[in-house]
């Protein structure tokens, strides 16, 4: 006679490692954007999910404005989350920096909707 003895581990949610990448689309507007820009913006997307875990995905525009002014770079955010929308638009010198901006502005909005949600529960 054979005894099978099963053993159930159970595993931490914060040890589990995240599958599931939020899906960022990068649209430049009159211009070729390049790789190690698209990941940096990636990159700092998905920080975006450790103040809001349930962002279901992100639009990031970036425009060059034709002026003769230096802060000529334009980084446009929208995140998507259940129920709701968020966007936020920076004027920077540089992309890595409006993007940084944008998404520094974004924690903050997503901060203050996780407080929402935790106190009408």
């Amino acid at each position: 006679m054979q005894v099978r003895i099963r053993e159930i581990i159970i595993i931490p949610k914060c040890l589990i490692p995240k599958i599931c990448i939020m899906k960022v689309d990068v649209h430049a507007v009159n211009f070729t954007v390049d790789r190690k820009l698209v990941d940096f913006i990636q990159e700092r997307m998905d920080k975006l999910e450790k103040f809001y875990d349930r962002v279901v995905s992100a639009d990031v525009f970036l425009k060059v404005e034709r002026t003769s002014d230096k802060e000529n770079k334009i980084a446009e955010i929208k995140i998507n989350v259940p129920g709701d929308d968020f966007l936020v638009k920076k004027q920077c010198k540089s992309f890595e920096e409006a993007v940084e901006l944008t998404a520094e502005s974004l924690e903050r909005l997503l901060v203050k909707r996780k407080e929402k949600i935790r106190a009408h529960i």
